[in-house]
């Protein structure tokens, strides 16, 4: 028996969906197509299965991803994947944080700030670096109009420079998106 997640953890979930996946096996042509490159290059999810009944937004959409979280210079990978841990508990996408969480670890062989994170939110301890990170991240997630020069005066102070203050908000922003898909298409469980 399954039952919805609603605590965030860096054990990555189950992604139960609402909606059926395509079945590889029966895919048209131009689904196969849209997912010859998957998000991550890694196996093909039922998330992304599901976003393949609409192949043409999904190329688009795996392009738009990959090119935002895996694009070299810049913000560090880790980072980015601080930006999407960011979005994510905001928007309480228990998914999201997970597998972002996990990534994050996996690169920094680091758990204790994922976990800090989790526990505490934006008074997490961790270095000034992460910390202006994550609160801009945080705000941004919250409300973006609200976002001012100040927090962006506040990256600065942290030692980030134009372009990966542009990656940070790339890739925050992009999971401000990714996480309502998420929650409309599907839920996360264990025991599944």
């Amino acid at each position: 028996m399954s039952r919805v997640i609603h605590k965030f953890t860096t054990r990555v979930p189950t992604w139960r969906p609402h909606i059926t996946p395509i079945d590889f096996d029966q895919a048209t042509p131009a689904q196969r197509e849209a997912l010859k490159e998957t998000p991550s290059n890694t196996k093909i999810s039922d998330y992304v299965l599901v976003l393949a009944h609409d192949p043409e937004p999904l190329r688009i959409r795996t392009s738009l991803f990959n090119g935002i979280m895996y694009d070299k210079g810049g913000l560090s990978r880790e980072e980015r994947e601080l930006g999407a841990v960011a979005a994510s508990v905001v928007n309480r996408c228990i998914y999201c944080a997970a597998v972002h969480a996990q990534r994050y670890n996996n690169l920094t062989r680091d758990e204790r700030v994922m976990q800090e994170i989790f526990f505490n939110g934006e008074k997490a301890d961790i270095d000034a670096r992460q910390r202006a990170i994550l609160k801009f991240g945080m705000r941004l997630s919250e409300c973006p109009p609200k976002v001012t020069e100040d927090d962006i005066a506040s990256l600065r102070e942290a030692g980030l420079d134009d372009q990966e203050i542009l990656d940070l908000t790339l890739s925050t922003t992009l999971f401000g998106w990714a996480n309502r898909l998420m929650h409309t298409l599907g839920e996360p469980v264990s025991g599944a």
